[in-house]
């Protein structure tokens, strides 16, 4: 059964591939059916190589790179191991110049925030949960991004895929987890954080001209195309892929 993703393109970028995964249309089976990508939660190996196989397959990338994340800020740039077996280094990030390597984001309601220059010739991927948002790894990221290549951040474009919507992102211990200084993207009446508008608020703090950041506003926790952590507890991961063609 085929994969079934969400091709992303940017304006005047066709060098660059962009693409999310939902969860149709892959070989596992229970709480992973039927498309996740990862090993880290409990699937069946053979299914996620399977599932992995004909995502690299169907996108034409040659290198798959990945990280064992962590919630954190690090980033690494230039990889050259291919991953399709599984992380071996950990953090949050990736960058590369490199044609043909997919950088990789595993999520099922994290965001998963993809990064490219105006030329297209480097590319990032970064992995925010709500513990990202609140250390700003958004800004934190495109700032390493742009420092390892020489790039002005006002020429970098961004968008971030399927993830945790408004209306599904509660926290009820929100004064303990953020604090008065995120108090503007919360909602006291439902007790939901706007992660979305957050992380759109902190790409434009990083340098990044609103015009040039784009989103896929769909909540991964109220549909049941994609894995949600916060919904389903155990389950599998889908994945943010971006590459040099």
């Amino acid at each position: 059964m085929s994969l079934k993703y969400i091709d992303f393109h940017f304006p005047g970028l066709d060098n660059v591939g962009c693409v999310f995964t939902t969860r149709q249309g892959g070989h596992g089976t229970g709480a992973y059916a039927e498309s996740n990508m990862s090993f880290e939660v409990g699937d069946d190996e053979k299914a996620v190589r399977a599932n992995r196989a004909e995502l690299r397959r169907a996108l034409g990338f040659g290198v798959w790179q990945e990280l064992r994340q962590v919630h954190g800020q690090s980033m690494h740039m230039n990889l050259e191991d291919d991953c399709f077996d599984g992380a071996r280094l950990e953090g949050d990030g990736l960058g590369t110049d490199r044609p043909g390597h997919g950088l990789v984001i595993k999520t099922a309601d994290c965001q998963p925030i993809l990064l490219a220059d105006a030329a297209g010739r480097h590319v990032a991927a970064l992995h925010c949960g709500w513990r990202g948002n609140a250390v700003n790894f958004p800004a934190a990221g495109v700032r390493d991004f742009c420092a390892a290549y020489g790039l002005d951040p006002s020429g970098i474009m961004a968008v971030r895929g399927p993830s945790l919507g408004p209306g599904r992102s509660e926290f009820v211990n929100f004064e303990t987890e953020w604090g008065p200084g995120f108090s503007s993207c919360f909602n006291p009446a439902t007790r939901c954080m706007d992660l979305w508008s957050l992380t759109r608020e902190q790409l434009i703090g990083a340098g990044i001209r609103s015009g040039n950041i784009f989103a896929l506003d769909l909540c991964t926790a109220s549909s049941a195309e994609f894995f949600s952590y916060r919904r389903d507890k155990i389950t599998g991961r889908q994945v943010g892929v971006i590459w040099i063609r």
